[in-house]
């Protein structure tokens, strides 16, 4: 292969790597000049790639969607990587998709060399599908996540929890997570100056602002791990939300780590999420609240049921 190609080649796997790259990054990657990166552009775009180029002081290169699929450069862990993940949607049986993915799936492998299908079957005959959909999540959110988690862009979007409160949130994206039946987004949440788990299937109005930040170091293992702890702690059966008479840096010296999901309402009020797999144990959560500190419980009508009943049940044993 001549240098020329394989240098076309080499900033073709930049370009598909990463959405925009300044002009003096990609010649220092090549070792090339100005003149010689502004000639392998246009072999590209002779090839059928689209490329636009920006001048200015924010100037570069960024490939961008065209009118077909061009061919795609994958490394080889890329290629085993979807290769795993067509055959899972396959034997997955997820409604609606199953010709499309094992066509896609054929085309694939029918160019692997077998040292990487001999990885698939290895990684394959480990690997267990659980049956059943969760929540749809829209594709294309789950696309531009992917992308602003890649390119360490900060996001804003539409949040609605557990208990239903929505809120608007700025985040550093990291890493997209399955787990269960439910995709996840790990972020560090820029308002709360700590790590959060987001399901998708509640983001709304995903605005990315193309401000970049500095990756935190952090492992896949690592982030699968603080989305499973989040996920035992929220994904719960019975919710509250509870309203307090005290600022947010208060209750949050009052109640410590349980309550780093506090938010503020207002002058001297202070919304408390609460989330358990019983009710008893949100009654538990509240005798944590001190007597001299007045709030109120915003639950659903079997939550207010059941603590108006040991309120009674308990009043009743006192006398």
């Amino acid at each position: 292969m001549s240098d020329t190609t394989t240098r076309a080649l080499d900033l073709l796997s930049l370009l598909q790597s990463h959405r925009h790259w300044s002009s003096r990054e990609l010649t220092d990657r090549l070792g090339v000049t100005d003149r010689t990166l502004r000639r392998d552009i246009e072999r590209l775009r002779d090839l059928g790639y689209q490329i636009d180029a920006a001048r200015g002081s924010v100037g570069g290169y960024r490939l961008v969607a065209g009118t077909g699929l061009p061919p795609l450069l994958l490394t080889d862990d890329e290629g085993v990587a979807i290769a795993v993940g067509l055959r899972s949607q396959a034997a997955a049986g997820i409604r609606g998709s199953e010709h499309i993915t094992l066509s896609a799936l054929a085309k694939i492998e029918q160019v692997l060399p077998p040292v990487l299908r001999r990885r698939i079957d290895a990684l394959q005959s480990s690997m267990a599908v659980a049956p059943g959909e969760g929540p749809a999540v829209d594709a294309d959110l789950l696309a531009q996540l992917a992308l602003s988690c890649r390119d360490s862009e900060r996001i804003r979007f539409g949040y609605t929890a557990a208990t239903g409160q929505e809120s608007t949130r700025s985040a550093e994206p990291h890493l997209l997570v399955p787990h269960g039946r439910r995709w996840y987004l790990l972020a560090w949440d820029l308002a709360r100056d700590d790590w959060r788990t987001f399901r998708l299937d509640r983001i709304s109005s995903l605005l990315q602002t193309r401000v970049r930040f500095p990756a935190r170091d952090l492992s896949a293992g690592d982030a699968a791990a603080l989305v499973a702890r989040a996920v035992s702690r929220v994904e719960t059966g019975f919710t509250a939300t509870v309203v307090l008479q005290l600022p947010l840096a208060e209750a949050r010296a009052l109640l410590g780590w349980w309550a780093r999901d506090a938010t503020a309402l207002g002058a001297g009020h202070t919304a408390w999420p609460l989330a358990s797999d019983s009710l008893a144990g949100l009654v538990t959560a509240l005798l944590w609240i001190p007597d001299d500190v007045p709030f109120t419980v915003e639950t659903s009508d079997e939550v207010l049921a059941f603590l108006r009943g040991r309120a009674e049940r308990f009043g009743a044993a006192a006398r």
